[in-house]
């Protein structure tokens, strides 16, 4: 990979970009899901499932329509996430709270 892929976008680390993005209330807990799911790692892959980047999207494609670089951009992928967690969970929190039941969200 080039080092332009692992750069942060704007200069920001992926955790700075999301504190930008999802709302105050809401970081710890997303934090929380991110942090287990990928370690903040944009490019990080399931083995066993092929879930990939920050919010580990399976299929990974799920993340196109929030941008076409999604695989290298973490702002896409935590806009990606976080709508997730809102329209599955309600929101970080009851992502959070799934996510500490099942250890997956």
């Amino acid at each position: 990979m080039g080092l332009s892929l692992v750069m942060p976008v704007m200069g920001f680390a992926p955790r700075t970009l999301a504190r930008m993005i999802v709302p105050a209330n809401e970081f710890p807990s997303f934090d929380n899901v991110i942090t287990n799911e990928s370690s903040w790692n944009v490019f990080a892959i399931n083995p066993k499932s092929g879930a990939y980047g920050l919010g580990q999207a399976l299929p990974p494609q799920k993340m196109a329509p929030f941008g076409a670089d999604w695989q290298v951009n973490p702002a896409t992928q935590i806009r990606w996430a976080y709508t997730y967690m809102c329209e599955r969970y309600g929101g970080p929190d009851g992502a959070w709270a799934f996510w500490q039941a099942h250890h997956w969200y």
